[in-house]
This record gives C-alpha cells, structure tokens and sequence, in this order.
C-alpha cells in the first residue's frame, strides 16, 4: 500500500491530535519515499524550533564540593573527606540545567537517527550540526521505559510531539552487520500498527473537522435479558466479550457507527470470488442490533466499514435488518484537500466545515 510522505505525516498528526504543533513543519513537495527522510526532516525543524525559543530547563539534584553552604549539607562526604575543617562543605543543591530527560530523548533520537544507512546525505549532515548544539547535552539508552518516564507541562506542550515522533523512530529502527549503524522498518507494512494509527486518525479527523456530529468511542452492551442464567441462577454476561465502538458520530436524530480496518485487501476471496469478510460485517451488525433499545435514533443507525483504498474502490451500500451498512474505502494516495473532501462525503457532509 502507497501513502504519499506527507500524507503519513498528516495521519500522524491527526491521530495524535497535533495538528497546531504539525504546522510548525512544511512537509509538502518532500521527493523522497524514505520515511526516515520524513521524520529526520520533522525532528530537524522541530528541534531548531526548539534551540529558536530556547530548550527548556528543569531542576538538576547537584552534588558539588564548596566553599561555604549552598542548599543542604552532604555530612557524610564532608566528613568522610574532612571539608568541615578547611571551611568547605559537600552540598546539595537544585540547579536548571538544559540536560533533563526530554531533551536527552532528543538529542539520542537525532544520533540514532543520523546512523541510519537510507538517510539522505543532506539530512544526515543537518542532524549533525544540530548535534553539535546540543553539546551539553548528555546521551542516553532509549527504551519504552524512559519514554514512559518524561513529565511534560503545558509551558513545553511542544516536546509531546517531538517526543512522539522520537518514539516512532526508535521503535522501528533495525540494526544492521555494521555496528552502530540501523535502517528504518517499513511500518506501514504492520497491519497492526497500521490499523491502530488508521483509527485514531479517522476519530480525530472526524472530531476536528466537522460540527455536526459529536465523535468517540463508545461501549455497547448485549442486549439480553437477565433471564438469560443457567440452572445454578448466576448470570453469565460477563462472558460475553466487550464491545467497544471505533467511532461513533452522534447527532440530535442520527447516529453512524464507523468500524476502520487496516488490510493490504479489504475484501477476502474465496474460490475465487472477492467478499465482504465476514467478520467485519458481523461486528458492525452486533454493533447496530444491541443498541437498538437505547432511543429512536439508535434503532435506525448507520455503520460504516472504512477500509483505505488498494487495488480496488468500494461503494456499497445494504440494508439489513433495518439498519444501512455502508462499506467503503478512502484513497489515502491522493492529494491532501481529496481527501479532506471524501472523508466528509462518507458521513455526508459535502462541505468542510472547518479549515485544516
């Protein structure tokens, strides 16, 4: 599957709700095909955004040896070492200091980056001026756990998305024969990955581009009656599994249920002959059934299965039960602006209601 660079980017920035940190980066006419081109370019301008406003700051624990007394006495090292005596004293004290956690995470991002054997030459050599800035700096292991760690406030909002993108970076590098040296997993090849980043950026992109409609996630209970028990009188419900709406788009008389799926196919094929797979249908029928009781509107909703688009559009519209199922593909290959435009269309709403 085909997704121009910097309609990935656009995803990204839906997904996560960064659409107002995103602009800060120009990604249209970028040449390349290489995701590591996209986001070395993202990072580079992002973190010279950064070294423009200034990085931030955040309180050190320094244990230095002094003259005099600054912050809290060390007792132990300054009398392990005999400093009282010479009027000097091991001292405890908090200091800003440039080198904290988001801006370690950074600057390791940028190196491990600028390592990678498909990087743009041109790129690699910005990544390394920047290095350069970024001196004092101190380099550290990248894992999940540290990424878990950072605490960021509304004052340096703008390191979440940097931060992100660091993270999406680490998680799909490679190490090659060469030491020291990765190259970039194709994640847009991972279906799970994939279908996780689809739907979040459909929920938002819904959210933020139209009024109509109030948008989330919501939980469905089966509708079953609590005579539904067994001989031993307890009630079993709790076996059934959770089921938990992709999106929901809630009107004062309508509501559409939007299931996204992520494949390399939408349709399955069987004997030869191209389907709706069957467990997608399924799932947004169970879905449409067991809130019917809940009001009016719900007792005639919508769903919609969204698939991006392949080798293959798909259109269809049936009516089962009552209910309108709706299957459809969005072609996430074309130009930004279409696709702004048929996503709207989907839910039928021909006309933007807010700018992106």
């Amino acid at each position: 599957m085909k997704i121009p660079i910097q309609n990935i980017y656009y995803l990204l920035c839906y997904a996560w709700d960064k659409l107002d940190e995103g602009d800060i980066v120009e990604v249209k006419g970028i040449e390349s095909t290489e995701l590591c081109d996209l986001f070395a370019k993202v990072l580079i301008s992002g973190t010279s955004h950064l070294l423009k406003m200034g990085l931030d700051r955040g309180y050190l624990l320094i244990g230095e040896e002094i003259s005099g007394i600054k912050g809290k006495i060390d007792f132990s090292s300054s009398l392990k070492d005999n400093l009282l005596k010479k009027a000097r004293a091991y001292c405890l004290f908090d200091e800003l200091d440039h080198n904290i956690l988001h801006n370690q995470i950074l600057k390791s991002t940028l190196l491990k980056l600028a390592l990678v054997d498909e990087l743009d030459d041109t790129l690699r050599a910005s990544l390394y001026n920047l290095l350069r800035r970024l001196s004092e700096i101190n380099e550290i292991h990248l894992s999940q756990a540290v990424f878990r760690k950072v605490q960021l406030n509304h004052n340096n909002a703008f390191y979440d998305f940097l931060l992100k993108i660091c993270e999406l970076v680490i998680d799909n590098l490679l190490p090659t024969q060469e030491r020291g040296r990765s190259k970039f997993r194709n994640f847009l090849e991972d279906e799970k990955q994939m279908s996780t980043l689809f739907e979040s950026f459909v929920r938002n992109f819904y959210r933020l581009e139209q009024k109509t409609y109030k948008v989330g996630r919501e939980d469905i209970h089966w509708d079953i009656s609590c005579d539904d028990r067994r001989d031993d009188n307890r009630d079993y419900r709790y076996l059934l599994p959770k089921m938990q709406t992709d999106i929901s788009l809630e009107s004062d008389d309508k509501k559409i249920i939007i299931d996204t799926k992520y494949y390399s196919e939408a349709l399955s094929e069987h004997y030869g002959v191209k389907k709706i797979r069957e467990p997608n249908l399924y799932q947004i029928f169970a879905y449409l059934k067991n809130i019917e009781k809940k009001s009016e509107k719900d007792k005639f909703s919508t769903g919609i299965l969204l698939y991006p688009y392949v080798n293959q559009n798909l259109n269809y519209r049936v009516n089962i039960q009552g209910h309108e199922i709706v299957i459809r593909t969005i072609n996430l290959y074309q130009e930004w602006h279409k696709i702004h435009a048929d996503l709207l269309a989907i839910i039928g709403l021909s006309t933007p209601q807010l700018s992106t």
